[in-house]
């Protein structure tokens, strides 16, 4: 069994068997493969209830009282993806990894992803530990294998990994810190081109302590997180490699239970990875892992592996989980402050929001009210001039045109377009023509009128907006409507989804930093959960209400913090669990604002295009709305989690004029 380090916990779900004899347990594995057929369920028991150590003794008396390999016997007797994971956990971890990086690279093609994932994780023992097995296994040099086998900077840093010399001092220099955060942004920002040799250097050799701090110096500095650095200036398997390289910096095990995620979301199971990280951190840091997993995606690790998987493959990976943490009296304090410190730190980051509509230099509205009314005239109509213009030019510079277009032509460009453009296009266009206050106005107006109410809609406007954008609606609403938000709501909705949306129309959030002492008696809200009446849901809802509706962002963080250390549970994860319907979703939005308002617009975008159909009006209305706000963080924040740019995921999705525009918006390929 792997040793924590002094004074650490063990935190992996595999332990030493207590009262363990090899030579019984080599004799019942014997047993189990003699004779027609085998006992899988005994063979799969016994060794994923022994550690690794434990499991080379019974190789050593396996041999010893029968003459045979053991692991060959496990090969011949079991098949597929069940004989892979089992033949896995017989290797020590070193061995277990020479043979992953040999498949890796042997035959036609490499598999880069699994030569990224063992050498941007392990530690420097871990690495040279590795060499020599690879070295004793297959009589020849990992090195040179690597070298032979791949090419430029993504070969470089790899051999750089291979050497396992990453400093591992304590002790950090904050002179030395600043000069690594200026010369990565000289290397990458500031410089025609990118010096790669710097990111190799810097990344491949500093400590992790060390880098932690250059990552959060950087943020300050550029304004900018270092992945999307790496992002804007590498490419291919290198920009892969050298992300997997922060990832682990940042957190080994929420590298890893993002892997394991990816691994079995969509359609199919990348059973290579799921097996490949369940046998490597069984006896490392799975419990980390699995923490993190439900924190992150809101499911446990052990329920997604047993809808994931089947058979005897299913048994035998559940075993190496260790336990499901969605099930009741599942509490791990260790792992939990590992969430906590992940809280910690998007407390205190600070990161820049950039649009991706800016306005245009030396701005023209008199010729572009011109280009527009030629794009319009006679017969058809030039999309193309008109997506161009109003695509390109911030929504102030747009106001400034509708104004010019009417001085000059006694028309309202509005009703112009409206006739000569429709459908999905229209909607794009004449949303990025309405001033953003006015455009939401008419959005939750949309949302209420007609038979039934899109509560989806009435959610994402008024649960992510600011005190300000609030008012500002409100007045819109009255302008255009004569008639308050808050009296179409309540004739719109009812009971206590009506009263959270009227409470966040008000628009009166507090807006000063955090209290640490209220956030405590916030998080406090959990007893309430413990001690209400079965079935009594109201005064709950009540208490999230005043809370979640009237706190300011930088507090709600940090209350979001203590609930996770005083019950090991993320607040979203008991919403969910505690309460239903709208009043739910409200809740869950808006938590998910408070904890990442890029990445829940990114969700958004991802869920209206996935699948059969598309979700034109959240599409549209998200777009519009963000695209001078945050739209490039959301970028980020897609690919950072769908492993796909936005760009790609709307190219495939729309087409047409609608398509053109809609890429226009975007602003880029990530």
């Amino acid at each position: 069994m792997a040793k924590p380090a002094q004074g650490a916990r063990y935190r992996g779900s595999i332990h030493d068997f207590p009262g363990f004899d090899p030579g019984q347990d080599a004799e019942a594995l014997y047993t189990a493969m003699k004779g027609f057929g085998s006992d899988k369920e005994a063979i799969l028991e016994l060794i994923t209830s022994r550690s690794n150590r434990q499991r080379q003794e019974i190789c050593q008396s396996y041999k010893s009282l029968y003459g045979k390999d053991l692991i060959a016997d496990l090969k011949y007797e079991l098949t597929g993806k069940f004989e892979r994971l089992i033949v896995g956990l017989m290797r020590p971890l070193a061995y277990c990894d020479a043979k992953e990086i040999k498949d890796a690279i042997s035959g036609i093609g490499t598999d880069e992803k699994c030569l990224i994932e063992i050498l941007a994780s392990r530690t420097n023992e871990q690495i040279h530990q590795l060499v020599a097995a690879y070295k004793d296994a297959y009589e020849r040099d990992l090195e040179a294998d690597i070298i032979g086998d791949t090419s430029g900077h993504f070969q470089k840093m790899l051999v750089v990994l291979l050497q396992g010399t990453r400093e591992e001092d304590d002790v950090v220099s904050e002179d030395l810190v600043q000069q690594d955060v200026q010369d990565l942004y000289e290397a990458g920002e500031l410089k025609w081109g990118t010096d790669e040799a710097q990111f190799i250097y810097i990344l491949g050799n500093r400590s992790k302590q060390h880098l932690r701090l250059v990552f959060d110096e950087y943020l300050k500095t550029t304004g900018k997180p270092i992945e999307a650095s790496i992002r804007g200036e590498l490419s291919g398997d290198f920009e892969k490699l050298m992300l997997a390289v922060v990832k682990c910096i940042r957190s080994t095990p929420e590298y890893f239970a993002e892997r394991l995620f990816k691994a079995m979301k969509g359609l199919g199971t990348r059973d290579n990875t799921l097996i490949r990280i369940m046998v490597s951190r069984s006896e490392l840091d799975m419990l980390d892992i699995r923490e993190i997993f439900r924190t992150k995606y809101e499911k446990s690790l052990y329920s997604m592996i047993k809808n994931d998987t089947s058979g005897d493959y299913k048994k035998a990976l559940l075993k190496l989980c260790g336990g499901d943490d969605d099930a009741a009296g599942q509490f791990f304090p260790e792992a939990a402050q590992v969430a906590y410190q992940m809280w910690e730190l998007s407390a205190v980051a600070r990161v820049e929001l950039k649009g991706t509509v800016r306005p245009v230099d030396n701005f023209n509205p008199d010729a572009d009210a011109k280009a527009l009314r030629k794009a319009m005239k006679g017969l058809g109509t030039d999309e193309d001039t008109i997506i161009d213009i109003i695509t390109h030019r911030s929504n102030a510079q747009r106001q400034q045109i509708r104004q010019t277009f009417k001085s000059h032509f006694g028309r309202d460009l509005m009703a112009d377009l409206k006739s000569e453009i429709s459908g999905d296009l229209a909607r794009l266009i004449l949303g990025l023509m309405m001033p953003p206050a006015h455009y939401d106005a008419k959005q939750l107006k949309k949302a209420m009128e007609g038979a039934g109410t899109d509560e989806k809609a009435l959610i994402e406007i008024l649960a992510t907006r600011t005190n300000a954008e609030i008012r500002a609606i409100c007045e819109a609403y009255k302008e255009d409507y004569h008639k308050s938000l808050e009296d179409a709501l309540s004739s719109d909705t009812s009971g206590h989804f009506k009263r959270i949306l009227i409470s966040l129309a008000t628009g009166n959030r507090e807006e000063a930093g955090e209290d640490r002492d209220q956030a405590r008696e916030d998080a406090q809200v959990r007893t309430e959960i413990a001690d209400r009446p079965s079935g009594d849901k109201t005064s709950l809802e009540t208490r999230f209400m005043t809370i979640l509706c009237t706190r300011s962002y930088p507090h709600l963080r940090r209350v979001f913090q203590e609930f996770v250390k005083m019950t090991n549970y993320d607040v979203e994860h008991t919403i969910k669990k505690e309460m239903s319907g709208d009043v739910k979703d409200v809740f869950v939005a808006i938590v998910q604002s408070v904890k990442n308002k890029p990445l829940f617009f990114a969700d958004k975008l991802y869920k209206s295009m996935k699948g059969a159909g598309t979700d034109e009006k959240t599409l549209t209305r998200i777009m519009v709305s963000r695209s001078e706000i945050d739209l490039l963080n959301i970028r980020r924040e897609f690919i950072e989690k769908y492993d796909k740019s936005l760009h790609q995921a709307i190219e495939g999705d729309t087409s047409g004029d609608f398509l053109k525009a809609l890429l226009a918006v975007c602003g880029g390929e990530d």
